[in-house]
């Protein structure tokens, strides 16, 4: 046979053939005195192998593991890690598509892509115009893009809803344009930290977790003087806490 011609029995095209050749997965056959390859049966039934291996998802260099002789890797022992890398990717797609739900369900110009569980958090947390929650909505969102926050939000539930805490955010808010040294921080503070329940400070490490350089300078440079030194000393008792 020709090339033209095992290629049309097999299935594949010429230049994928060549191909094969090129990379060592398929032995090139003799020439004939006019130059022309001859393929045997057996070369077809190789070629018919390599097709059916490439489209189960296995990479050139795999097959080419799977067809050697003595030092070939089991064909089973392929299979099972591509069936398992198949099943992780089955997984993250099931994962994306019960977040793109989440997404589709909220009302017109309400959904936000974050997290189903972050999501559902900020549905329990009612309407403000306090500027600071707004911020440690932000402030969510971010960790919830790292991936670091799931395990979190169950706890906050019940801070989203407590009318005293939205109250604290207004006593934030009103540090806005004060200095740093404004005698209202240090009860605010204490307040803060008070408000938080033991649940999440024992969810948070205590180390802080992993935290990019200059994150903290950062986020302290979003507040004004006194909201930041507010945050500041809130950050440090919750380190405290945490190694307690």
């Amino acid at each position: 046979m020709r090339i033209g011609e095992i290629a049309a029995l097999v299935g594949v095209t010429t230049r994928a053939i060549r191909h094969y050749h090129h990379v060592g997965l398929l032995p090139e056959p003799e020439r004939r005195a006019n130059g022309y390859r001859a393929y045997t049966v057996r070369d077809a039934v190789l070629l018919a192998r390599v097709r059916r291996l490439t489209e189960l998802g296995l990479s050139l260099d795999e097959v080419r593991d799977v067809l050697a002789d003595d030092a070939g890797r089991e064909l089973a022992d392929v299979l099972d890690e591509l069936d398992a890398d198949l099943a992780r990717q089955e997984a993250e797609i099931h994962e994306r598509r019960r977040r793109l739900a989440v997404l589709l369900a909220a009302p017109p110009g309400e959904a936000e892509p974050v997290s189903p569980a972050l999501a559902a958090l900020f549905a329990r947390a009612p309407e403000t115009g306090s500027a600071t929650a707004r911020k440690d909505r932000e402030h969510l969102e971010l960790l919830d893009a790292a991936g670091g926050g799931e395990a979190l939000y169950s706890l906050l539930g019940p801070l989203t809803e407590d009318p005293g805490v939205l109250a604290l955010y207004e006593r934030l808010d009103e540090l806005h344009g004060a200095p740093a040294d404004d005698p209202r921080i240090p009860a605010l503070a204490r307040d803060l930290v008070a408000a938080v329940p033991d649940e999440v400070f024992a969810a948070i490490p205590a180390d802080g977790g992993t935290v990019a350089p200059g994150f903290k300078e950062a986020l302290l440079a979003e507040y004004e003087p006194a909201q930041a030194e507010v945050v500041r000393r809130v950050m440090e008792a919750f380190m405290e806490r945490g190694r307690g």
